[in-house]
């Protein structure tokens, strides 16, 4: 009667328990993923601020002789601590939140800039031409910070331990093998087609940064939570997968940068950015899918919501970046030797830009990046008069006015 008894009262505390466990789970990965956010949303933010910072430095000191000017002041080296900060931040996002959640958020990064710019812009507008101009930035940041509510909301709860066993088990899974094999594939023919057959399209060499990018976040994530691990005290650095895994992050970001650079000098930043993220976001969710199975056990509803949010910040994104104005190609330096041929004037007769196609050059002009499209250096020919061999010695020139449409 006794042990029935003992038995009726275990059976009675059981459910509870039992019920209670997947409870606390859910709401505690809840927790991890609003701080893998918000610290992804902060690290974004600051490194945004930090890169405007050492642009404005840059901008500033332009006509410095000393080429490293920037070295001593206060402000290019508070942009470096703020760079350092916000790409700690991003970093640790990753040891909280699933990799589908996190890489999205770098849309933020493109809104900060966004706004940050408007901000900072030197001209006078009047509010309606101000509209104008910037209503295309409003409604891309107005639907880049909804695709990123979404993204948050919808984003997947799947959590698990960064361990060495874990990470191992998941880079010798027969699906990720044969991703990396679908990759890697993909990755020889694009590079072969770039590097042979001189396919210099965009859509080429970000696709290659992309692939790139996925195996840069992947294993970003695993040594971020392998570190995590161990500062809490279950020590993870004594497994060779981290190092392995440490030398793959390092590679991948490296040449990631390269292919970048070689992009930025051929292509707009704007386009770059816009088509980038795209592109880098989508292969990044689906390496992370794959890798580390973040949609395992989540509804139809949820995959649905998280795919509109990351279309509707992929269009935001486009937008805001659709607007901003191409960049003038400017000579920065005037040339000794490089008086005869086309001079640049620019407004109300200034300054004098000649050609530069000579190796020894002086002094620096103002970058003139963000002044407005009514200020834009006109072109002017320049004609030689004929003259008499009795005439003045000097070589005179006449300017030949033109209006701005010519």
């Amino acid at each position: 009667m006794d042990r029935a008894h003992g038995a009726a009262l275990q059976l009675r505390q059981l459910p509870p328990t039992s019920s209670a466990h997947p409870l606390t789970e859910l709401s505690f990965s809840y927790k991890e993923n609003l701080i893998g956010a918000l610290l992804a949303i902060f690290g974004h933010l600051v490194v945004s601020i930090a890169l405007n910072l050492q642009k404005y430095c840059h901008i500033r000191l332009a006509g410095s002789k000393d080429p490293r000017a920037y070295f001593k002041t206060k402000t290019w080296w508070l942009g470096l601590f703020l760079m350092l900060l916000g790409e700690l931040g991003v970093f640790a996002s990753y040891a909280f939140a699933p990799l589908s959640l996190i890489v999205p958020l770098g849309a933020v990064s493109v809104i900060a800039s966004a706004i940050i710019g408007i901000i900072f812009i030197k001209e006078k507008w009047k509010p309606k031409d101000f509209l104008r101009r910037y209503i295309l930035s409003f409604v891309g940041c107005g639907l880049a910070i909804v695709g990123t509510y979404l993204l948050v909301t919808f984003a997947p709860n799947s959590h698990e331990k960064m361990t060495g066993e874990n990470i191992t088990r998941h880079l010798v899974s027969w699906p990720f093998l044969l991703y990396m094999l679908v990759e890697i594939i993909l990755f020889c023919l694009l590079l072969y087609f770039y590097k042979e057959k001189n396919a210099n399209n965009i859509i080429v060499i970000l696709l290659l940064v992309a692939l790139l990018g996925s195996m840069t976040v992947v294993t970003v994530k695993a040594v971020a939570g392998m570190l995590i691990l161990s500062i809490q005290g279950n020590l993870q650095l004594d497994y060779p997968i981290f190092y392995v895994m440490f030398v793959c992050m390092v590679a991948t970001a490296v040449y990631q940068a390269a292919f970048l650079n070689q992009a930025s000098q051929m292509y707009d930043s704007s386009l770059i950015a816009s088509v980038g993220y795209i592109l880098s976001t989508t292969i990044a969710i689906t390496a992370g899918a794959v890798f580390y199975l973040d949609f395992i056990g989540e509804d139809v509803l949820h995959i649905c919501m998280f795919a509109l949010g990351c279309l509707i910040a992929f269009l935001g994104v486009f937008l805001i970046t659709r607007n901003r104005k191409k960049a003038i190609p400017f000579e920065p330096y005037i040339s000794m030797d490089a008086m005869p041929g086309v001079q640049n004037m620019h407004d109300k007769g200034m300054t004098v830009q000649p050609d530069l196609k000579a190796s020894f050059s002086y002094g620096a002009l103002e970058n003139n990046d963000n002044v407005s499209e009514i200020y834009a250096p006109a072109t002017l020919p320049i004609m030689q008069e004929e003259h008499s061999s009795g005439g003045a010695s000097g070589v005179p020139y006449r300017v030949l006015e033109h209006t701005k449409k010519e």
